[in-house]
């Protein structure tokens, strides 16, 4: 208990700085306050020994539907993980490794109009994440510059912007709603979930092709990570609601207005997202290492370590 109260002092300040930069209003301070002493600072600990007992750099995985809150968990973690235990922390979002819009337009024309739209398992260029944590876990390490996405303008900004990787990271967070996604069966892949399956979808190239990459390249990437956060939503229709707050931080955050979607393109543009989001709720509901369920408020309801 001690030890809690010591963190807790040393990161709180850093804490509810971040909490509002992330725009999180809708939580009162006491709420703020008792998340972060009953379940960052106990999780923290808990990756600080995994950590310890691994000797080497620490590959995380935090996944959950769109607008859970991976990245104020992730950025929470990391504030914790660097301040009171001293660790050299970088949060690799798998957003950032999207396919440029050039790339997804060849895909849409090649292999499905879908493939367009960014988000689903083979819009990532997973070779850039998979060279990252191959180069962090050699001995000797160099600096690294990795992509950066600007989902404003729906493509990668130039390498002049990219993320610098200066000294060698002891723990990875990598990031990303479809992070330790599995494939589906053939049988179910066959069956439309939404509209969007129904009608764009009729033949099931796209839903096919998509579950073949999780097969291969996703799960080589997945096998690198160590251990996996999952934050389980209520249902999928708080995706909607999640999703267009997300939104409307993302316009504010923005300097531009071009390319953020209003409510109906939301809508839509959760479609492509349903099918493996329902699939991981069952999965790594499981098989996570940490599982932390959220109310339909947003909030942390419990945690729940499985390993």
């Amino acid at each position: 208990m001690k030890k809690i109260e010591e963190c807790f002092f040393k990161v709180k300040n850093d804490y509810l700085k971040h909490l509002k930069n992330e725009k999180i209003f809708n939580k009162s301070i006491s709420t703020k306050i008792q998340d972060l002493k009953k379940i960052y600072i106990p999780l923290s600990y808990w990756i600080e020994n995994k950590y310890k007992k691994k000797n080497k750099t620490l590959i995380l995985g935090i996944s959950g539907g769109q607008g859970s809150g991976k990245t104020t968990v992730a950025g929470t973690l990391k504030i914790i993980l660097n301040k009171f235990f001293n660790r050299r922390i970088y949060i690799a979002s798998i957003d950032d490794f999207y396919k440029t819009s050039l790339e997804r337009n060849k895909m849409s024309k090649k292999i499905h109009p879908l493939f367009k739209t960014r988000g689903v398992p083979g819009t990532h260029n997973i070779n850039l994440i998979k060279n990252f944590i191959n180069l962090i876990k050699k001995k000797k390490f160099k600096k690294i510059k990795l992509p950066k996405f600007n989902k404003a303008n729906d493509d990668r900004y130039k390498k002049k912007y990219w993320f610098k990787v200066e000294k060698k990271p002891e723990i990875v967070i990598v990031e990303g709603w479809c992070v330790g996604a599995q494939p589906q069966t053939y049988s179910v892949i066959q069956k439309p979930i939404n509209k969007m399956e129904k009608n764009e979808d009729k033949n099931f190239k796209w839903r096919k092709y998509v579950n073949e990459k999780l097969k291969s390249e996703y799960k080589n990437l997945f096998s690198m990570i160590d251990y996996f956060i999952f934050i389980r939503i209520p249902n999928f229709k708080m995706v909607l609601n999640w999703r267009f707050l997300q939104e409307k931080k993302l316009k504010k955050k923005s300097h531009t207005n071009k390319k953020i979607m209003n409510y109906n393109q939301i809508k839509r543009f959760i479609m492509f997202y349903e099918r493996i989001t329902l699939q991981m709720i069952k999965d790594l509901s499981r098989s996570a290492s940490v599982v932390l369920f959220l109310k339909k408020n947003h909030s942390i309801k419990k945690v729940l370590y499985n390993k």
